[in-house]
């Protein structure tokens, strides 16, 4: 516990922990909140943002539209320079709108256009149930039966994550029959992080389109999705993002694809050039940027959590807190591996560049008893059939402290 002080209090970012509420155990300690890979913790500032938005529509009304404090019609317009800068976008390049599952399938309407042999939908094994419901989905769209448009690569036997070089071969083999690549940037189940640099330049050499799931990415991982070249992706604020349930989803589609017109799209009016907005035109214009892609107006109630946390993000900078996560998994491996006896199965990669800021954990058959003691005394983490315990760091509020707790906590419940 006294080196874990001492990295406490030698961590730059310590002080972002004061500005979230984090759920009190029954003895009225803090929890040990291992979950932000499910929803992240409320930041304090997002009650006083809703409640500006609350008070501006009942002193008001319609007129808050362009008279409040952030007045509602170009609430978005602020939040997309930060939201870019976590992804590493353009600000162009983005926009916030809906919810994950929603833009993905919007995102595939323009980018899944399957055609003569290159019909194939490109997943990782074990991907989200989302994800997979929305691929399969498209395929029947285009009249597809999904059991030979969509490929999901699995890791090979014995193993649990995929291995870059099978990823490739795979595109080498088969990209001819590929449409889309669809990736997660860190897979949900095992906290994998994918190469997406490589994904997205050897899909692009096989002629595929490449697209990512950011949900387990964004906010944990650096991302560099306008320098790596990816046609699109999107991704959740609820989880690593601290922007409430079912926070705002943002997308991002590089600029290459911007001007193309021909692009199939579901439209709405918010996708016109904002000046032509009341003029009501009679035909779709699309504005150039990611924006043509959006809908409808801002929800504003779900982007004022959102507008606080990218704040604590831009305050923050996402490579320190890449740093710390890195430092926090890899102490808590540390402390797993210390264990008399051996620790739990990590399934999880142990090289840094290759998991976010999660590590998963196979307890056997005991796993869900393990969970269930692990709440008892005041650990929140993730159970996962069949045998998987999820921890996740987030480093704005994650202590190295709350770690040596869990571990000793984890030690207390084995020998109970």
């Amino acid at each position: 516990m006294t080196r874990a002080r001492t990295l406490d209090a030698h961590d730059a970012l310590a002080h972002f922990r004061d500005e979230f509420h984090v759920p009190k155990h029954r003895d009225g300690s803090d929890s040990i909140y291992l979950c932000g890979n499910s929803l992240g913790l409320q930041p304090k500032g997002v009650r006083a943002a809703i409640e500006q938005e609350l008070a501006d529509w009942e002193r008001l009304g319609v007129e808050g539209h362009f008279h409040g404090k952030n007045p509602w019609y170009s609430y978005h317009e602020p939040l997309l320079a930060p939201a870019a800068q976590v992804v590493g976008a353009k600000p162009s390049e983005v926009a916030l709108m809906n919810s994950l599952t929603t833009n993905l399938h919007l995102l595939m309407v323009s980018f899944y256009r399957p055609s003569g042999a290159r019909r194939k939908i490109l997943i990782e094994g074990s991907a989200f149930p989302s994800d997979r419901y929305a691929v399969a989905s498209q395929a029947r769209f285009h009249g597809l039966d999904p059991a030979e448009a969509v490929i999901e690569l699995q890791p090979r036997p014995g193993e649990d994550c995929l291995r870059q070089e099978d990823i490739e071969a795979l595109l080498e083999r088969e990209g001819d029959q590929i449409a889309l690549v669809l990736f997660g940037g860190v897979n949900y189940y095992t906290g994998q992080a994918f190469d997406m640099e490589a994904i997205t330049r050897v899909g692009h050499a096989a002629g595929c389109v490449v697209g990512f799931d950011l949900a387990h990415a964004a906010g944990n991982l650096e991302l560099a999705l306008h320098d790596w070249g990816a046609d699109f992706a999107a991704w959740c604020s609820y989880k690593y993002m601290n922007s409430g349930p079912g926070g705002i989803s943002g997308l991002f589609v590089h600029e290459r694809h911007h001007h193309d017109h021909d692009l199939p799209r579901f439209c709405g009016w918010w996708g016109v050039d904002p000046a032509q907005r009341f003029s009501m035109p009679d035909e779709f214009a699309p504005q150039p940027s990611a924006g043509a892609w959006q809908l409808s107006n801002a929800p504003v109630m779900l982007m004022a959590p959102h507008r606080v946390a990218l704040d604590q993000f831009a305050r923050a900078g996402m490579p320190a807190l890449r740093r710390k996560a890195v430092a926090q998994t890899t102490f808590l491996l540390e402390l797993l591996d210390g264990l008399a006896g051996g620790g739990p199965e990590v399934i999880t990669p142990r090289e840094p560049s290759q998991r976010g800021g999660q590590l998963s954990l196979r307890f056997g058959a005991e796993a869900k008893a393990f969970h269930e003691a692990l709440t008892e005394a005041g650990v929140v983490c993730d159970f996962r059939e069949p045998d998987c315990v999820r921890l996740a760091v987030a480093p704005l509020y994650t202590r190295f402290e709350d770690l040596v707790r869990f571990v000793e906590i984890l030690e207390e419940t084995r020998h109970g």
